[in-house]
């Protein structure tokens, strides 16, 4: 039988969220179920879903977590001197909350949501949004002040082109199709894709044909 009357609903709430991010940065998505974390923290499972709709809604709020911790590890490397030298900055920051946060990172793209799930909430959303707002700022100076959809766009296809090498990498399924480190390969993807940007603001007519 759980506890009661310990602790107030709030702090259950955070007992309940510090418990399911532990459960997910020891063993992932597997690791992490209802009942694991109400025996986690004593309480007994209905108490959980009286906090949370389903195990959906706590994975989502561990994931709102997560891209918090993700924002303040990536924008301390946004200086403004030049997009090179951030870009590398962010870039080494990011690999580096991929090889410590792995699981949390996972959860962050793993996470399968159930088909009758309402849209995700508008916090959740504003949290994705202060991520790629980082990025973006690295990037704003390659674009015109009048272009800032551009740059947005520009944002979300390279964070997109990333994780496409990093899940590779935490797959293991890399090397079928490159011999070059998750850190070379997305080297290469930034430089490449900054020089392509710089080609196409110094001449946007040619790269519009």
């Amino acid at each position: 039988m759980g506890r009661r009357s310990d602790h107030s609903r709030d702090e259950i709430r955070r007992m309940a969220l510090a418990a399911a991010q532990r459960r997910l940065e020891s063993g992932g998505l597997p690791a992490l179920t209802a009942r694991s974390v109400a025996d986690d923290i004593g309480y007994a499972v209905g108490t959980l879903y009286n906090l949370f709709d389903n195990l959906d809604m706590l994975v989502v709020h561990v994931n709102g977590a997560t891209l918090d911790m993700l924002h303040d590890e990536l924008a301390p490397t946004v200086t403004g001197k030049s997009p090179d030298s951030d870009l590398a900055a962010m870039l080494a920051a990011y690999l580096r909350f991929l090889t410590e946060k792995g699981h949390l990172w996972g959860a962050l793209f793993e996470h399968r949501r159930p088909g009758d799930s309402a849209p995700l909430p508008d916090w959740y959303l504003a949290k994705v949004a202060r991520v790629l707002g980082v990025l973006e700022s690295a990037l704003r100076p390659l674009f015109p002040d009048d272009d800032a959809a551009g740059c947005a766009q520009a944002a979300r296809v390279l964070w997109a082109s990333l994780h496409g090498i990093c899940s590779l990498g935490e797959t293991g399924k890399l090397p079928i199709i490159s011999a070059q480190s998750v850190a070379d390969m997305a080297n290469s993807l930034v430089e490449n894709y900054v020089a392509g940007l710089r080609v196409r603001q110094a001449n946007p007519r040619a790269a519009g044909e």
